[in-house]
């Protein structure tokens, strides 16, 4: 019975293989010894050596948010990440907290299989027995989960998006500009506006809440009339208005112009504030981008505080916290937009369902990170990333040039 068993055997993987032109049985065996190796390399993904590092740039203009943060917009340095595996895979991500904290925590996660990103995101924010609390520790989870995400990326050979499930390769972005500057007049914001729209932009976004509100309303007034009514026009106070009456007293001047919508109207944490500008003007209101994880997202949600969620992926805790942040979204019917860096949020917008749109930081804007590739905009829209990982890797020229 053994003895018919192999002859069968035998005589079925022959049959087969008379069945299978030569060259194509070359291609599957090869393609046999790739997943074998594919399979070896791609088991367990570790963490030898963490490298944080500053890129200083030339800082041009000084920028200015609103009344009550005067100065900021300008980004004379970048600070990086770079993770490198046993398997000599190397990951980066772009930074918000500490250089000290961020490779602290990089080094927490040593000995864990990167590729088991929820087991890392949790090594690390409870890496004490209980919780990391909000702020500097959260923004470096964030940082490392991103750096491991970019490392899942290039280990899998795939973009980032690919792995977490694209559910779009045409992604919608926004300019994000018009901030206050000395000397700059209306005509300088309405030149800048129209430039957006010229480099492919059908939506743009512009500072509030430094001026007096009529002035402010000026401002608005101008932008909407110098791009039309199809142009999709978003405001942002970065948390200038110090009550719900000040957000509610200018929104009121300029609620007629259909406005995409009104971003950050009051203090942070002021969830019954933004409640009641939500309430009470018919701009679609946006908050969520000094929140922190999955729990400050519940807070605007339970408190129904905004329109639109817009929080921060690196203060949010990473990829890996932001899809959890996305599906609470979705739950409440609330879309998101998330703050920050385009290069990582890419990924995100790109594979969420409830994702509305993209920021980007035009260079005429800002005096953004020369280290990191522009983007291509079409129509108001760009191309998610085909390359592996998050793509956020600078030139090894311009590591050389600016690396402090």
């Amino acid at each position: 019975m053994t003895a018919r068993r192999q002859f069968l055997k035998t005589l079925g993987a022959a049959g087969a293989a008379a069945l299978v032109p030569a060259g194509s049985a070359r291609a599957l065996a090869a393609t046999d010894n790739q997943r074998g190796a594919v399979k070896d390399i791609l088991s367990y993904v570790s963490i030898k050596d963490v490298e944080v590092f500053r890129l200083k740039f030339d800082k041009k203009t000084p920028l200015t948010w609103n009344a009550i943060k005067k100065s900021g917009g300008t980004y004379p340095s970048a600070t990086y990440l770079k993770i490198t595996t046993d398997q000599g895979i190397v990951g980066y991500a772009g930074t918000k907290g500490s250089a000290r904290d961020v490779a602290s925590f990089a080094n927490k996660i040593k000995g864990l299989n990167l590729l088991n990103t929820e087991q890392v995101w949790d090594h690390m924010f409870f890496h004490n027995r209980k919780p990391v609390a909000k702020g500097k520790e959260i923004h470096a989870i964030g940082s490392v989960d991103l750096a491991v995400w970019d490392i899942v990326g290039k280990a899998l050979n795939q973009p980032v998006h690919r792995i977490l499930g694209t559910y779009t390769e045409q992604i919608p972005v926004y300019a994000a500009g018009g901030y206050y500057a000395d000397g700059k007049g209306i005509r300088d914001l309405v030149k800048e506006m129209e430039d957006y729209i010229d480099e492919g932009y059908d939506t743009v976004k512009m500072k509030v809440g430094y001026l007096t509100p009529r002035r402010d309303a000026e401002r608005v007034r101008a932008v909407r009339k110098a791009l039309g009514p199809d142009t999709k026009i978003m405001i942002d106070a970065n948390n200038g208005y110090k009550s719900a009456y000040e957000a509610i007293r200018f929104g009121r001047m300029v609620e007629d112009l259909d406005l995409y919508w009104f971003e950050e109207p009051v203090m942070p944490y002021d969830w019954r504030g933004n409640h009641e500008v939500k309430d009470q003007l018919d701009i679609p209101i946006v908050a969520g981008e000094n929140e922190y994880t999955r729990f400050g997202a519940l807070d605007l949600l339970s408190n129904d505080a905004c329109d639109i969620i817009n929080m921060d992926t690196i203060k949010a805790g990473g990829i890996t916290e932001m899809r959890k942040i996305a599906a609470l979204c979705s739950a409440h019917h609330v879309p998101v937009a998330p703050h920050g860096f385009a290069h990582m949020n890419v990924h995100v917008v790109a594979s969420l369902s409830n994702a509305l749109i993209l920021e980007t930081y035009p260079k005429k804007a800002r005096d953004f990170n020369p280290a990191l590739p522009a983007f291509a905009v079409t129509k108001g829209k760009i191309q998610a990333p085909q390359a592996v990982g998050l793509g956020m890797e600078p030139a090894a020229d311009l590591i050389k040039k600016y690396k402090v």
